[in-house]
């Protein structure tokens, strides 16, 4: 009895984790495939969506769902500040399926993914000018795009974020004794509508200035030796 009642039991517990795994699912339509992914996307569940829309794309390579899909997949990935991934999806959008309207949205929206990627502008110089570049070709290929006032405002702002940058790189130099570095930071006004001497820079927070400083100095500076470094003394040799 007692072992007739543990036979039992094994096949309960088997037929239990059998039923909790997930069937594998394969060769279904296309309108399968779009409205699983649409479903989990409205879920929040990102990894299924792009599980979705791998059958999808994989399956029916013609679909005419691709299109709209994948920039449902570039949005969301947008919505939840997953930038690079929303910006494969936009390229996979632009090279396969954009029209001529579809393709100005979505380079906006690539230009829109490098500004949003950029919380805090003082770490990522290279990702600064990167999207300024990015704004530049939009100006010049949509230069009357209804967009247009959106991605001047994201100029203007990472303009000044430059700005800022450089003076306080600036500052670095000077205080490594380097003025030639400082000099030419200076003198590398980002735009001549923006007068550097009227940026107001912005607060720093409290638990990010302890660690990072205000741009003019750092609390560990009175740890730092006032010694200079080789490189500095050979730069001074040749001033």
């Amino acid at each position: 009895m007692i072992k007739t009642w543990l036979v039992a039991m094994a096949l309960l517990i088997l037929m239990t984790g059998c039923g909790s795994k997930e069937v594998e699912e394969y060769n279904k339509p296309a309108e399968y495939w779009y409205e699983k992914m649409v479903t989990s996307v409205s879920n929040g569940n990102l990894e299924k969506a792009d599980s979705y829309f791998s059958s999808l794309q994989s399956e029916h390579i013609g679909s005419p769902f691709l299109a709209e899909a994948t920039m449902i997949m570039a949005q969301a990935h947008m919505a939840h500040d997953e930038y690079l991934l929303a910006e494969h999806f936009l390229d996979e959008y632009i090279r396969r399926y954009a029209t001529p309207e579809g393709r100005e949205f979505a380079e906006f929206l690539k230009v829109k993914a490098k500004f949003l990627a950029l919380p805090n502008p003082g770490r990522d110089q290279g990702l600064i000018d990167e999207t300024l570049k990015g704004v530049d070709t939009f100006k010049m290929n949509y230069p009357y795009s209804i967009y247009i006032s959106q991605v001047n405002t994201m100029e203007t702002q990472l303009q000044l974020a430059r700005g800022v940058l450089d003076e306080q790189i600036a500052q670095l130099y000077e205080r490594l004794d380097k003025p030639k570095g400082a000099v030419y930071y200076r003198s590398m006004a980002p735009v001549t509508w923006i007068k550097p001497d009227e940026v107001v820079t912005a607060n720093i927070p409290w638990y990010r200035e302890m660690f990072e400083g205000d741009g003019s100095s750092s609390w560990y500076d009175f740890m730092i030796p006032k010694t200079r470094s080789v490189i500095s003394m050979e730069d001074n040799e040749s001033k």
